[in-house]
């Protein structure tokens, strides 16, 4: 039985590479436009171990900037990014703008970049980064944010904080960030890996796989997935 499950899953691995490579080069005319303007901002969490790997990351970058995902958060649990910081950014200023690698790809809802623009130009590519430790001390001062303005009141009973609550007291606070519209999770774990939770409230999150293992026709398959299907919900 175990034999049959990896032989099943050697042969999905090797059709998914083959259709990989036939998004990347073009030949499948699907995923030729994208209509990546329902993706103001992406989130990318990536699980620390594999966050150390600066080349792949930088990599995934250049692929982000090249479809024109403009807007992107960078998070790990362990603040591996967040300490990377400096290099991923003086790496990314120091390069242009390119085309996405072996993809005739037209993009919709992108403003036209020229190649002199950096990749970190104010409009082609915007970087937040975050870890665990960032979560944890806003929402440490929310909740004294609440209390104090609870017991600073006439009212005595006991609070029964909302979510509602807890938002308005983070924008008070001015930890006012944007919510992704998509997540892509690259390493071992289908989960948000502690992602600050207010703020994936209505985020589609897709498990990508290992970051060592990322192919470019996987990430145009994952946002035209996004991009196709119909979000049923209001922000």
């Amino acid at each position: 039985m175990h034999l049959i499950v990896s032989v099943r899953y050697f042969f999905l691995g090797l059709v998914n590479m083959f259709e990989s490579f036939l998004i990347s080069s073009g030949l499948l005319k699907r995923y030729e436009t994208l209509n990546i303007s329902k993706i103001q901002y992406l989130a990318i969490v990536i699980d620390s171990e594999e966050a150390l790997q600066t080349l792949k990351v930088l990599n995934l970058l250049r692929w982000l900037a090249a479809i024109g995902l403009t807007n992107v958060c960078l998070y790990d649990k362990e603040g591996v990014l967040k300490r990377s910081e400096q290099e991923i950014t003086e790496r990314l200023k120091s390069e242009k703008r390119f085309k996405a690698p072996s993809l005739n790809c037209a993009v919709s809802g992108v403003k036209e970049i020229t190649t002199s623009d950096s990749l970190l130009d104010q409009k082609c590519m915007n970087l937040e980064f975050i870890s665990f430790s960032d979560g944890k001390a806003a929402v440490a001062r929310a909740a004294n944010f609440l209390f104090e303005k609870h017991y600073s009141s006439d009212n005595k009973k006991k609070p029964n904080f909302t979510e509602f609550d807890m938002a308005g007291a983070l924008r008070a606070i001015g930890y006012v960030r944007p919510d992704p519209d998509l997540m892509l999770v690259y390493g071992p774990a289908r989960c948000h890996l502690g992602f600050p939770a207010w703020r994936i409230r209505y985020t589609e999150i897709m498990h990508m796989g290992s970051l060592k293992s990322m192919k470019f026709g996987f990430l145009i398959k994952a946002i035209h997935r996004f991009t196709t299907v119909h979000q049923n919900y209001g922000k």
